[in-house]
């Protein structure tokens, strides 16, 4: 073989039989992780998560409300 053939030996065979499983490993471990969900304890807090920001959507609301009715060009830059 020539030499760069064998200059480019040494690389494909640590590719092929050291970053190639390596890849497939953390591939498919992550895969598998997206495809569980979420436990019970991340869905709770997902859900706590939701109600606090509904909650702050409405304060948001009711203070626009108010400046609209107190300062009514608070909207203007």
């Amino acid at each position: 073989m020539s030499e760069l053939a064998w200059a480019l030996v040494a690389p494909l065979n640590i590719f092929l039989f050291l970053v190639v499983p390596i890849w497939l490993v953390l591939h498919y471990r992550s895969k598998r992780r997206l495809g569980e969900g979420l436990d019970e304890s991340a869905r709770q807090r997902l859900e706590q998560a939701l109600t606090e920001a509904d909650r702050l959507g409405q304060r948001i609301e009711t203070l626009e409300r108010l400046l609209d009715a107190e300062v009514p060009g608070w909207r203007r830059p």
